[in-house]
């Protein structure tokens, strides 16, 4: 939620309030909405990056779809007639999936939901085609057999979802979308509290029960500095604002 940020945003610069961020409220938003009460790199202060987990894009179990392939055939014969469900305009998922129809040259038809949990259930239900999400808000469904995965969106295979071949693999090459999360405190937090965190946070990820558990829920542990995770916001922010343009999203 933007507004959530906000608050953590203006919260007092004590190293007491702190914010786990990801993609869609701190590089995603800043693009998709036209007044955004904070700027992720002026009102924040990056701790650490905590973990990254790949996008999937899925289809439902008795889906003629049984490959990216597949899909795309159908998507090229009939053009806008393929559809695939998202969270919400601007989401991850539709980003991911304009960032999709961009790299193969279809044209989908975006189904925009307002949240997951519906999507998911028309998605498993058969209602839509298709559907980008992120790995662990679908594992599930995957595993007990209600939807197939056709491709993963990083560049290598993800750990708790082996089978599936990644999108370089199904012929997109360096094609990679993923979302992650991470650590910030209010912008103007004494480097001292920044770096005391970002270290704490470092050595919790080390953890081998930590990672195991992170792994078993579709996500990899990043880790890093301050710097780092700064630069991983100002990189995405730029990247994900070509894509909202091309998908032509908009928060008034």
């Amino acid at each position: 939620m933007a507004w959530g940020v906000d608050v953590a945003a203006k919260a007092a610069a004590d190293g007491y309030t702190l914010l786990l961020g990801q993609t869609s409220n701190l590089a995603i938003n800043p693009s998709l909405y036209a007044k955004l009460p904070y700027d992720p790199l002026k009102d924040l202060a990056p701790i650490a990056s905590i973990a990254t987990a790949p996008m999937v894009i899925v289809v439902p179990a008795a889906s003629p779809y049984k490959s990216l392939s597949d899909l795309l055939a159908a998507a090229k014969a009939a053009p806008d007639t393929v559809s695939f469900a998202s969270s919400g305009n601007g989401s991850l998922g539709h980003l991911t999936g304009q960032q999709f129809q961009t790299a193969a040259k279809v044209r989908l038809r975006h189904i925009p939901y307002k949240g997951a949990s519906q999507a998911l259930i028309d998605v498993i239900s058969g209602t839509v085609d298709s559907y980008f999400t992120s790995v662990p808000s679908v594992r599930q469904a995957i595993r007990n057999g209600r939807l197939r995965a056709l491709a993963v969106t990083t560049t290598s295979r993800a750990v708790d979802l082996p089978e599936a071949p990644t999108m370089a693999e199904a012929g997109f090459a360096n094609f990679e979308a993923s979302t992650w999360f991470g650590l910030l405190a209010p912008a103007g937090t004494p480097q001292t509290i920044v770096r005391t965190l970002s270290s704490a946070v470092n050595d919790v990820l080390k953890q081998p029960e930590l990672r195991a558990r992170l792994a078993s829920e579709g996500a990899t542990v990043t880790g890093g500095s301050p710097d780092q995770f700064t630069e991983t916001i100002r990189s995405d922010i730029t990247r994900w604002a070509e894509l909202v343009r091309a998908a032509g999203a908009r928060i008034e």
